[in-house]
């Protein structure tokens, strides 16, 4: 295994480079992924490694992790704790880093009438969007819309969603009005949650068919374009002083009521 020592090495400024740019990532078609875990899942998930990256201490680490990550990496390299930290987004990085391809996007409508989705327009925090997909994963959610907002394969929402966006059915729009106007001809429910006191609350709505639940941006909510497609405003019932949820919190609630 080829050892890589030096921060300045081409390899690595590319490999950091991945991590940093949302408009270099889309230019390569490649994405860093960092975490013993994360690129093990990704190996095994089906995800396309061009080249992973280890450290010595890794290496005796997490040897089952690594071994399920070497036979479908296209080249691996040994590297020094200082080029690990030059890689991580984080404070004590584990040492294991894989440059993947990302995968096809879903082009078209590609919705099963049936099914129950969340859309998240303009969310901005990373840690948000990959906190959502890992909760509607887990309840059972049977994809995300991604329309504006921060990149899915950011470092920090691919950490925070546990390997959730690579395993999900995602789909990124740029018009998310007209994919609901779409799911709207497809016989889907659409709705747009909102902090409103008029709007319907999200228990008593019939949830029985094929739905498409809207999120909006964390300090401005859905725009009036998504707003007005949509079939239904709801909103979640709120005690006490708050007018609001996190965005991570409130679409974990409205996916639990999705499946319920």
């Amino acid at each position: 295994m080829e050892k890589i020592t030096a921060r300045t090495n081409e390899k690595i400024k590319y490999a950091s480079h991945l991590a940093e740019s949302a408009s270099f990532r889309r230019e390569r078609g490649e994405f860093l992924l960092e975490g013993a875990r994360l690129c093990s899942d990704a190996a095994q998930t089906g995800v396309e490694i061009s080249a992973a990256f280890f450290t010595a201490k890794a290496l005796w680490k997490y040897p089952e992790y690594i071994e399920s990550i070497k036979p479908v990496s296209g080249i691996c390299y040994e590297i020094s704790a200082e080029v690990s930290q030059k890689l991580s987004g984080t404070e004590n990085p584990q040492g294991v880093f894989c440059i993947c391809r990302m995968q096809r996007a879903a082009s078209g409508f590609g919705l099963t009438p049936g099914g129950k989705y969340l859309a998240l327009e303009n969310i901005q925090d990373p840690s948000n969007l990959g906190a959502i997909c890992r909760s509607a994963e887990a309840i059972g959610i049977d994809g995300l819309l991604v329309s504006g907002g921060c990149d899915i394969y950011n470092p920090k929402a691919l950490r925070a969603s546990m390997g959730s966006l690579l395993r999900m059915y995602v789909a990124e729009t740029a018009d998310l009005p007209a994919m609901l106007a779409e799911a709207n001809e497809a016989g889907m429910l659409t709705l747009a949650s909102v902090p409103s006191r008029d709007a319907e609350d999200i228990r008593d709505v019939d949830k029985s068919g094929g739905v498409v639940c809207c999120v909006g941006n964390e300090g401005s909510g859905l725009s009036d374009g998504a707003i007005a497609v949509c079939r239904k405003r709801i909103t979640i019932p709120m005690g006490g002083r708050a007018e609001s949820l996190n965005a991570a919190a409130a679409s974990a609630i409205l996916a639990w009521e999705l499946k319920r």
